[in-house]
């Protein structure tokens, strides 16, 4: 009988990986029943806690560019120091 191997194919998904060591007993047997309880494998079920998670990551920060309007008033000014604050300052 001529056995021929089964070929196993990684597709690139654009996914990556995380390892995470050092994970108490408990905890991993916890997560293993949570995910039981969900009828869902371990990685199925860490995988709903991270997007859960990554849900409530604050937006990325816009760059904001600040838009200038000049106005011509008739008026010239230096613009001093106490010219803006007054005479108390800031």
């Amino acid at each position: 009988m001529n056995v021929v191997p089964r070929r196993r194919y990684h597709y690139a998904t654009g996914m990556t990986s995380i390892h995470i060591r050092d994970v108490a007993p408990e905890t991993l047997h916890a997560l293993k029943r949570l995910a039981r309880s969900h009828h869902r494998s371990l990685q199925g079920e860490l995988h709903t806690i991270l997007e859960r998670a990554a849900r409530m990551a604050p937006p990325d920060e816009e760059v904001r560019t600040l838009d200038l309007v000049t106005v011509r008033t008739g008026h010239t000014t230096s613009w001093s120091r106490d010219e803006i604050y007054g005479p108390g300052g800031r």
